[in-house]
């Protein structure tokens, strides 16, 4: 069983600046408890020949390979635009004021 005891969650309440009613307390004294047992439990079942790890399935390359291919022409790019000013998109002001 954990050592969390309501004055620990005081303590721990006041070095993080949070206030706590005594409702509070007892319920986070039962949750921080319950938390530091189930971290002990995994303390106990650890042993040094298991190497640690940030997720239980090996990952590999997620990422296509950065290949050179086909892309869209200036023209082909602009135009879906509603709007356009020679080569450039013509958009709305985004402050109110025309420049």
């Amino acid at each position: 069983m954990s050592e969390i005891t309501p004055d620990v969650v005081r303590h721990l309440a006041t070095l993080a600046r949070i206030g706590l009613d005594d409702e509070e307390i007892e319920r986070l004294t039962g949750q921080l408890g319950a938390i530091v047992d189930a971290v002990a439990t995994v303390g106990e079942v650890a042993t040094p020949d298991v190497p640690a790890t940030s997720h239980p399935i090996p990952l590999g390359m997620v990422t296509r390979a950065d290949v050179p291919g086909e892309t869209l022409t200036p023209d082909q790019a602009r135009g879906g635009a509603p709007e356009r000013d020679g080569d450039f998109f013509k958009v709305s002001s985004i402050l109110g004021e025309e420049q």
